[in-house]
């Protein structure tokens, strides 16, 4: 059985090009962020034969689906992005200050601590849905801080594949597991 994981295709959003942006510019860059179009490209998916789809059901995820998987696209909310964090200081800080602060944010919020453990679970149940459909294989389209948790879920699971640290829009992970689905 194999899994495929690919990131949805180049966002057309921009950063923003400034020096100093509030909370609340930065959350509302993540709303346009979330109903920006993609930038369509192509995803080589190899020899082989992927049997089912499954994507995030944001637009990014489920368009980049529909554009690289000839077949019927099943759009699951369990694979949605986890959700930035909120912030309620009043303090300007660059773009770049409060991406580290969102990617750290799980040290000292716990809010963001109680999304990634419900990402977890989330993710523990599509790749259940995925390994009981008997050897086939299955493409899962997502989002860039979801594929880091499949991935290490998947290893958990017993299956191998490439190590990454940020995956890269439109490129094909392929995760390999010879061991039946029931042993997990």
């Amino acid at each position: 059985m194999k899994i495929g994981l690919v990131r949805h295709f180049k966002v057309k959003k921009e950063y923003p090009k400034g020096s100093r942006y509030s909370a609340a510019e930065v959350a509302q860059w993540f709303r346009e962020y979330d109903l920006a179009d993609i930038e369509p490209g192509t995803t080589e998916l190899g020899d082989t034969e992927w049997n089912r789809c499954l994507a995030s059901d944001m637009a990014r995820a489920r368009r980049t689906a529909e554009l690289i998987y000839e077949g019927t696209v099943h759009a699951k909310s369990e694979l949605r992005e986890i959700p930035a964090p909120t912030f309620t200081t009043g303090l300007k800080l660059p773009f770049l200050a409060w991406a580290i602060l969102i990617r750290t944010s799980w040290l000292f919020n716990r809010q963001a601590r109680q999304d990634i453990a419900e990402a977890k679970e989330r993710i523990k149940k599509v790749l259940d849905d995925a390994q009981s459909s008997d050897g086939d294989n299955v493409l899962i389209v997502s989002h860039a801080a979801m594929m880091i948790y499949m991935r290490k879920e998947l290893v958990r699971r017993g299956f191998r594949g490439p190590k990454f640290k940020i995956p890269k829009n439109g490129v094909l992970h392929i995760y390999e597991n010879e061991v039946n689905p029931a042993n997990r």
